[in-house]
């Protein structure tokens, strides 16, 4: 699969494991994983760059006298899912074209 698709692909994923609640990486990785397999280096770059990105807030809350980061997702990261949405509905049509001989739909 192509880097830069992966990338979006993966970066709507985290987006959508927090988009209800605000959530910390092992739990991200837990919600996702009937879904999708994604270590935590992964994660955690991921998250970095949707930060920079301003698609995410991080907090740090004490919990059993370590802290954990707990990730909350902004407008521009649910603008961001949006987006995803409507580009899914482009990807799909691309799909279906590419595949039209397969599934005999000329």
């Amino acid at each position: 699969m192509d880097i830069q698709l992966k990338r979006g692909l993966l970066d709507a994923c985290v987006l959508a494991a927090i988009k209800n609640e605000d959530s910390y990486g092992y739990r991200i990785i837990k919600d996702m994983k009937p879904y999708l397999e994604m270590s935590e280096s992964t994660l955690y770059t991921i998250l970095k760059r949707l930060e920079a990105g301003n698609m995410i807030t991080v907090r740090s809350v004490e919990h059993e006298g370590r802290l954990r980061k707990y990730y909350h997702i902004t407008r521009e990261g649910l603008r961001r899912i949006e987006e995803f949405k409507e580009d899914w509905k482009e990807i799909n049509a691309i799909y279906n074209f590419i595949t039209r001989e397969e599934t005999g739909n000329e």
